[in-house]
């Protein structure tokens, strides 16, 4: 078994789930429209908030097969790192408890998915 399968999947599940419902429940056209149109990407907030979640698929698909995963990292880190930026940090560190939507789910989020895109850590290929 790979190493990083279980967190793989793991990390698979929560983007399709963070992602399909949304799909589904009006929640992707409405934070597009309700929450990134009002803080300046009006008039394209939609497709933003409609490429975010399409991206989470596409990383879910490719961490379950373990394809293209770094390019997958990537781009999710990216999405997230925009996520604390635009929403997270405002809110401070906690998600629950201590706060509310803060961004240490966030953190912990991009530190797996560095940890599935560097089973061996960052170590050069030299002597």
């Amino acid at each position: 078994m790979n190493g990083t399968l279980l967190l793989r999947l793991t990390l698979a599940i929560i983007l399709l789930t963070h992602s399909v419902f949304g799909m589904f429940d009006n929640g992707v056209n409405d934070f597009g429209n309700l929450y990134l149109n009002q803080i300046g990407f009006a008039p394209f907030g939609v497709v933003i908030a409609w490429s975010i979640k399409l991206s989470h698929v596409v990383a879910a698909v490719l961490l379950i097969l373990n394809k293209y995963i770094k390019l997958a990292g990537f781009v999710t880190i990216f999405v997230l790192i925009m996520g604390i930026i635009l929403v997270h940090f405002q809110e401070g560190w906690f998600v629950v408890g201590g706060g509310r939507n803060g961004m240490e789910y966030n953190f912990l989020l991009i530190m797996v998915l560095l940890a599935i895109m560097y089973p061996n850590g960052f170590k050069k290929n030299g002597v």
